[in-house]
């Protein structure tokens, strides 16, 4: 392998050490609560804490990757994300169990953005649909690695570490990453790095805070004043926050988010799209592993096995999307969305009908089907959502994408969890919990299907062309 395939196989790895920490806690959720005596709350910010650090901080960790080096700034990433990991297996309460994760996802948005910009450096335009084709079977196959890991570490439970081995996994892997990255990651950084918005950090990370901090909190707490006016102030910051970037963008074009993107409407539908989507199954996932734990005596493994069906049927909608979606168009992420809502549907209704006697092959199709959807939308969506962004734009808008990404997921685990949990309240029964996820699973498929509605709003096949044709007419083609 050549120095530079290593260098992007260590990146790679890291990326995929992210994706599988997202997941492998789920189904390690059940034995925190009973280990810890977490509350409702508290288990919510044990993934929600994570996915939002990471979302707010994912720009910035590109940008000061782009300043200081992106090898400089990924080994920070990584050798923090390694402390916090160790942080989490030591945690001695809830609380800072929760505390660690927020690090976590600190550190990982430094980690995670210097692997699509190192691509671009180190590989020419031609070169890089193969390199990109690997990152993605790389995350598909995180989705299936992270919940069975988790059951299997959790299930086992060696050295008595039970859930605290998904963390202390994280340790040998990262030593091995920084010490691999300083070898053979080469230093680069960007030509015209810019300046970094520190105010828009701010801003950002103020606002969802304020969005996000009240969904989760409210429901235990009664929904107090207090609550409502955090909600009122997150979107005054976060109006303030559009209206700032707009002036740096406008002066001297150092705004952490490139505002003129969003007057791109395929654009702009395509990142609707992504968040519903990843606020539904993320959502999903959520309340369906602690369902079955929790509810029916599932161990770990059992409830990593369970969702198999879905990682499968995922790698099969991959298959058919991967080279129909540019060349059918949008129908295909809007049949995935589709398929995603009544698979969650499905789903409801056959736990509601078995009830205790629910085992693992009676969620086998819902599964599938579901998965299926996530195979055709992901993949053609990303693709038609920046088909008509300038190649000028194409890093930015990565970057805005995957944030928008991290942001969906934070709030997918905030409603979704705060409407399952509003109805289980503190009694953990099985009636209970299947109540509960009766009632989160209409917000998953309300999320799907407005998701599928913003399909409808991306650009059809002749503008992809159209916007394909003029841009070799301009001699950018890659």
């Amino acid at each position: 392998m050549s120095r530079r395939g290593i260098a992007v196989t260590v990146l790679t790895v890291a990326a995929f050490m992210d994706l599988v920490d997202v997941t492998i806690v789920n189904v390690a959720l059940p034995t925190m609560q009973s280990d810890l005596d977490a509350s409702p709350a508290q288990l919510e910010w044990v993934v929600g804490g994570y996915t939002l650090a990471l979302a707010v901080l994912l720009i910035t960790g590109g940008r000061l990757g782009d300043v200081f080096g992106r090898r400089t700034v990924f080994v920070v990433g990584v050798t923090g994300f390694t402390l916090a990991s160790l942080g989490a297996a030591l945690a001695a309460d809830a609380d800072l169990l929760v505390a660690t994760r927020v690090v976590q996802g600190a550190f990982a948005a430094m980690m995670v953005p210097q692997l699509l910009s190192t691509i671009q450096v180190l590989y020419e335009p031609k070169e890089r649909a193969a390199i990109f084709g690997m990152v993605g079977a790389v995350s598909g196959t995180a989705a299936v690695v992270g919940p069975l890991l988790g059951g299997w570490l959790v299930t086992s439970d060696l050295f008595d570490l039970a859930w605290r081995s998904v963390f202390l996994i994280n340790v040998p892997v990262g030593i091995a990453l920084a010490v691999m990255a300083l070898r053979f990651v080469p230093e680069t950084r960007s030509e015209r790095s810019g300046r970094l918005d520190v105010s828009g950090v701010l801003l950002a990370t103020t606002g969802l805070l304020l969005l996000v901090y009240p969904l989760v909190e409210g429901r235990q707490r009664g929904w107090p004043g207090w609550v409502w006016a955090m909600f009122v102030a997150s979107a005054v910051v976060l109006v303030a926050f559009v209206l700032l970037q707009r002036n740096r963008e406008r002066r001297d074009g150092s705004s952490l988010l490139p505002m003129h993107l969003f007057g791109d409407r395929g654009f702009s539908a395509g990142l609707v799209a992504q968040a519903t989507f990843q606020a539904a199954m993320v959502g999903l996932t959520l309340v369906l592993t602690i369902y079955v734990q929790a509810g029916l005596g599932f161990s770990a493994i059992d409830a990593g096995l369970m969702l198999l069906p879905f990682s499968l049927g995922a790698f099969v909608g991959v298959g058919v999307s991967a080279p129909l979606g540019l060349r059918i168009g949008k129908l295909i992420p809007f049949s995935g969305a589709v398929l995603q809502a009544a698979g969650a549907l499905w789903l409801a209704r056959i736990v509601a009908d078995q009830g205790d006697g629910l085992g693992h092959q009676s969620l086998l199709l819902p599964l599938l089907v579901a998965g299926m959807g996530l195979g055709l939308l992901v993949v053609p969506l990303i693709d038609i959502a920046l088909s008509t962004v300038p190649l000028r734009d194409a890093g930015a808008a990565s970057g805005v994408y995957s944030t928008i990404q991290q942001v969906g997921a934070a709030l997918g685990v905030a409603v979704i969890g705060a409407v399952f949990f509003d109805v289980v309240d503190e009694r953990f029964t099985p009636a209970a919990l299947r109540e509960g996820l009766d009632a989160a699973s209409w917000w998953v498929a309300g999320g799907y299907l407005l998701c599928a509605i913003a399909t409808l709003l991306l650009p059809d096949r002749r503008a992809v062309q159209r916007h394909a044709a003029e841009q070799e007419a301009l001699g950018v083609v890659v």
